[in-house]
């Protein structure tokens, strides 16, 4: 039997999926997605589809992958995703098709604990007392784990000052030379993914591979024809992270104190360590001093010598220090590298320190964008402006073994236009197969949409405060179930505080803002919204929240937000593609502005609706929307939402919803 035909069988009424998948019902979006991934499958090449909210995309392209029996590469945005698909979804559908496969999961190493290094992690510079019980947490946890994933530890906050000293990364890794290197728990990973047929990997694991040739995927790549990219609204962004060059000052900072640490345990009085280590750290603060107080958050753009608004002459004498003072290092750890092998690893990581400072003397490459990073630390970054040519050049290269690969690639949100140009033009994807299918949600009868006429302009000083003054309103009248999407930072917290100072006296509305407690915890309590006794629940939230958020149900009844998501115009990266834009004769706002913006809308509305049975309503506090030409365009990229045109309306829509949840908790047993 064919793939297609036996895909279809796997999603008829009467098949595998319907009689061992609680709630299953045949979807004719669903079976045409799955459909397009067997014809790939079957005939290689290069699919793209975009799948609203509800169509089950995650089953449309396993099943025929799983049914193909061939070796697949499942790659995701999030290690939320990842795990998702490893522990839950593949797992049921293998059961579900009866058959019997090989899978492994497969994170960066910074996922892992490190053996290595934990052991090393009290024997270093001291320790804060706060993070002493989390480290005898880890040491507990790791003399029972078999995969060292740290995803296990449900309670360990991923923004942990500790992780860095348990896990590893490619500089500090000693490889095979590492005492615990039969037992470590990222080699162990790259085995059993090796082994499987089934591997689920993450965009990132992906693309490191393609920039360094270091994950371990130089092997399993090549040995799949399948490979299939959920979430793929990020792999563009994703890939020009790695693809580009690094140097921060946090790198060199932790390089110097790998190498005191070193130095004094195991070659004391060979080397003037303290004196090494002294002269890179001084370089380092020099080079942040020469930013004076600049404030934190700011981008430089970096066309010339140096980067803008800094003297090229205390630029280049700051850098100059930074690379005679890596010369320094590489010459005493030369003295040393037969020793141990942490000062052959220390040395390698100090020549490629200096190579990338060597890097950045030079002019920025064609293509590409420069810029720095302002912080407590520095950030030196050159990257391309796009994947298309990596694309092209090292997956796509026209071979025969890469023409006889299938890739397929899907998110719910890739584009505004049919042939989801958005997504293609820079992922180097002209000749992909596009296919658009829509959710089956009923967004007429679920779900509204409201702009606020009555809220000054976006540019308007007071704006986010009578935002928030809003929504006070609105999250009063619901009872909490609401959601606050903001585009900046400055606008999360001053919509954050005042929401919070606004419920501060009220025992039945809870405000969460992000950064408050790690990201795990603040869904887990949006979803408990206002059960087993706890108040209703508000969250403000930016970045991250406006994709990969799932909260079915009353929990999440009101999406609200702030403004538009245009792209930052004055960011480098932004700026550099605009240019590039206008060089071309395009319209940079209709071309790349008005897309962008069109994309990340459709992302944070689809907080809202993510079950068939959920009512919702979507608030955009910028009239923009509703005022200016564009405006139609970015809200025929939204889900067919019945409008709201007047404050009446708006109210009456909050008491439809509150009245609903009222009868559905009275209701509950």
């Amino acid at each position: 039997m064919d793939l297609q035909r036996q895909v279809a069988e796997a999603f008829s009424p009467l098949g595998a999926l319907a009689r061992t998948t609680p709630q299953f019902a045949p979807r004719q979006g669903q079976l045409d997605m799955a459909l397009a991934v067997a014809r790939t499958v079957e005939e290689g090449g290069v699919l793209v589809v975009e799948a609203g909210t509800g169509v089950g995309k995650t089953f449309a392209y396993l099943v025929p992958a799983l049914l193909s029996g061939e070796r697949v590469l499942l790659s995701t945005a999030t290690k939320t995703l990842q795990d998702q698909l490893f522990g839950r979804d593949l797992p049921g559908l293998l059961q579900a098709l009866g058959l019997v496969l090989r899978t492994a999961l497969l994170k960066g190493r910074g996922s892992y604990l490190c053996l290595h290094r934990m052991g090393q992690a009290r024997m270093g510079t001291p320790l804060a007392a706060a993070v002493l019980p989390i480290l005898a947490q880890i040491e507990r946890w790791s003399q029972s784990t078999r995969t060292g994933d740290l995803a296990e530890l449900s309670d360990l906050d991923e923004r942990s000052s500790l992780l860095p000293l348990v896990t590893s990364t490619r500089e500090n890794c000693l490889g095979a030379q590492c005492p615990q290197f039969r037992a470590c728990h990222v080699n162990l990973a790259r085995r059993e993914a090796l082994a499987a047929d089934v591997v689920v990997i993450n965009h990132h694991v992906f693309f490191a591979d393609l920039a360094v040739r270091e994950s371990g995927m130089a092997e399993l790549l090549p040995s799949a024809r399948i490979a299939i990219f959920d979430e793929a609204h990020q792999f563009n962004e994703t890939g020009v992270q790695f693809l580009g060059n690094h140097l921060g000052t946090g790198q060199l900072l932790d390089f110097g104190r790998d190498v005191l640490a070193a130095g004094l345990q195991q070659a004391r009085g060979l080397v003037a360590w303290q004196d090494v280590v002294f002269a890179l750290e001084r370089a380092t603060r020099e080079l942040r001093l020469v930013l004076g107080s600049m404030p934190a958050g700011t981008k430089l753009r970096w066309a010339g010598a140096a980067p803008d608004g800094v003297s090229e002459d205390l630029w280049d004498e700051a850098m100059v220090d930074v690379a005679a003072s890596l010369r320094q290092a590489i010459s005493a750890l030369d003295t040393v590298t037969e020793l141990a092998p942490d000062f052959v690893r220390l040395h390698e990581r100090a020549v490629a320190l200096a190579e990338r400072t060597q890097q950045f003397a030079h002019p920025c490459a064609p293509e590409s964008v420069r810029w720095l990073d302002v912080g407590a630390q520095l950030r030196l970054t050159e990257s391309p402006l796009d994947i298309a040519s990596a694309v092209q050049t090292r997956l796509l290269d026209g071979s025969e073994s890469a023409s006889s690969k299938s890739w397929v690639f899907t998110s719910a949100t890739l584009g505004d236009d049919e042939g989801l140009t958005w997504f293609t033009e820079r992922c180097g994807l002209p000749d992909a197969i596009c296919l658009r299918v829509d959710s089956p949600f009923d967004y007429a009868a679920q779900a509204t949409l409201y702009v606020p006429r009555q809220l000054p302009k976006p540019n308007d000083p007071t704006h986010s405060a009578q935002v928030a003054v809003f929504a006070a309103e609105a999250v009063r009248n619901l009872g909490g179930r609401t959601m606050v999407l903001t585009t900046t930072l400055r606008a999360l917290r001053a919509i954050g505080d005042s929401l919070q100072a606004a419920f501060a006296d009220d025992p039945l509305i809870e405000v969460l803002v992000q950064g408050q407690w790690p990201k795990r915890q603040l869904m887990e309590r949006l979803r408990l919204g206002a059960s087993n006794g706890l108040p209703g629940c508000v969250l403000v939230a930016s970045a991250s929240f406006w994709e990969g958020v799932d909260v079915p149900g009353d929990s999440l009844q009101m999406v609200i937000i702030d403004k538009l998501p245009f792209p930052p115009p004055n960011d480098p990266v932004v700026e550099a593609r605009t240019r590039r834009i206008e060089s071309l004769g395009g319209s940079p706002f209709m071309d790349y502005f008005v897309p962008e913006a069109a994309v990340a809308l459709k992302q944070g509305a689809g907080r809202l609706i993510r079950h068939e049975s959920d009512q919702g309503m979507l608030v955009v506090c910028d009239t923009r929307l509703v005022t200016m030409g564009y405006g139609k365009r970015l809200r025929s990229a939204l889900p067919p939402m019945r409008v709201l045109k007047t404050e009446v309306e708006f109210q009456l829509a909050l008491a439809h919803l509150r009245a609903l949840t009222t009868a559905s908790t009275m209701a509950s047993p």
